[in-house]
């Protein structure tokens, strides 16, 4: 905002500086790097490796089935996805607590796509002072030629990260086929243009912005810390004073600490912060600043570590303990989730099934000295493989159950309804009664679900 003419005034806005991250090489790098493989690979390769016929792992919305290599779920398993979602809310909880924003730094999607667009944009436009003199240039054919090919590279990977998407929901083989073929329909066409847009967006130009102002963990990460938490610290004891000097220099008898002031720490992070300045919200936890100041320090043959993952503790000269309750805690009710999700997967039964009574009418009179009640008995194969079924009751002896089809079998992931009728003797019973049908396995005779209902009589 501009002050009124003859007023002197603060402006309330200022232009977003671009972040120009300086490449750099250590450990953690190394780590950051095959993070970004694995979990590229996997987003990028799963949707192609087939399963029994299938693509492995495919979210069929329109049929409402979800497949997961050998697994099939169905809109009555939807509990398993909020077990999924309390798991991972408390995975970051845990690992907060312990290491800080270690998810931001080495896993989160944001941070995995920006690290391949800095790289595109690394090849294309040079390294880091090469990039910021670009920049500053005129346009000319030169510059023109650079940043055409930066975009070219960025908008043809963020289709290609849309169309793997959507492959998730849509067979990617078909998918890609009627990509080249120019046959796709409108949602898949809307859908890959909406998420390589945003992939675009957030990864090419926003980046960095994500971190600090859009994603709600910056705000909130303060309050899971503690003064045993892994961060990303500066020693301030050991580096000030900072200030230039020769290697061989006696820097102590000038009264300066370890930290150079070559800001190479400052240089290399992708939010574009001073670690220096202590512990900020900005800050992902990449460690770029890490791996760049331990070779500094390397070279002037200093003790490495003058910026490292430590805790507020440690550096106060206090004992350390990582393990402690709320560490703990939390570990074991992750352990406890887990363990219980993986038996609930391996156990759940593999037939779903409801038993729906006929509401056009109580019981009805056949004429010839019976009373029946009709149902509709629904079943789910969740295996992938068939089921031949048996249908029993269970209730007053009185009742008798009879099927219309004496083969009741299923292919995997199908769902079928099938006619019974249950009947009785007239005047053999009064009033309601609780049944309860069950289905077994022709093959192995086991009880694998059952359904319960009510029968009528007069």
């Amino acid at each position: 905002m501009n002050a009124p003419s003859g007023e002197t005034g603060v402006g309330l806005y200022a232009a977003q500086q671009k972040v120009y991250p300086r490449e750099v090489k250590g450990r953690f790098r190394t780590l950051r790097t095959a993070s970004i493989f694995v979990l590229l690979g996997l987003f990028y390769i799963v949707p192609w490796i087939q399963w029994s016929g299938r693509q492995a792992v495919l979210f069929d919305l329109p049929a409402r089935r979800f497949y997961i290599f050998g697994l099939t779920f169905f809109p009555q398993d939807f509990f398993f996805l909020t077990w999924l979602l309390i798991m991972a809310a408390l995975s970051l909880f845990f690992f907060t607590a312990v290491a800080g924003r270690l998810w931001c730094g080495f896993a989160c999607p944001q941070t995995v796509w920006t690290e391949v667009f800095v790289w595109m944009e690394r090849v294309t436009e040079g390294n880091r002072s090469q990039r910021m003199k670009l920049d500053k240039a005129p346009w000319s054919l030169h510059k023109l030629a650079r940043k055409s090919a930066k975009q070219v590279l960025w908008v043809s990977f963020a289709l290609f990260t849309g169309l793997t998407f959507v492959g998730f929901f849509s067979p990617i083989r078909g998918l890609v086929t009627s990509t080249f073929t120019l046959s796709l329909g409108p949602w898949e066409t809307f859908w890959i243009l909406f998420y390589g847009f945003a992939t675009y967006g957030n990864a090419g130009y926003l980046r960095e912005q994500v971190c600090k102002y859009m994603c709600p963990y910056a705000r909130f990460q303060s309050a899971m810390f503690d003064r045993q938490t892994l961060i990303i610290s500066y020693d301030t004891a050991r580096g000030e004073p900072r200030g230039a000097r020769g290697r061989d220099s006696d820097y102590k008898a000038k009264g300066l600490g370890d930290c150079i002031d070559c800001t190479l720490c400052v240089q290399v992070c992708p939010t574009g912060i001073d670690i220096r300045k202590g512990l900020q919200y900005e800050c992902i936890a990449c460690a770029a600043c890490i791996d760049a100041c331990d070779d500094v320090m390397a070279k002037m043959n200093y003790p490495q570590g003058l910026i490292r993952y430590s805790t507020q503790a440690a550096l106060e000269g206090k004992p350390t303990r990582i393990l402690r309750p709320r560490s703990v805690v939390y570990g074991l009710l992750l352990l406890g989730l887990m363990a219980g999700f993986v038996v609930a997967v391996a156990t759940r039964a593999p037939i779903g099934m409801e038993v729906l009574r006929d509401r056009n009418a109580l019981y009805r009179d056949t004429g010839d000295g019976w009373i029946e009640n009709v149902y509709t008995v629904r079943i789910l194969n969740k295996d992938a493989g068939p089921q031949r079924l048996l249908l029993t009751l269970e209730g007053p002896e009185e009742l008798s159950l009879e099927v219309e089809t004496t083969e009741l079998q299923l292919e995997g992931g199908e769902v079928k309804g099938f006619p019974v009728r249950i009947r009785m003797q007239a005047d053999a019973l009064r009033g309601g009664h609780e049944i309860e049908i069950e289905a077994t396995s022709r093959e192995t005779g086991k009880k694998l679900a059952s359904g319960e209902s009510r029968f009528i009589a007069p």
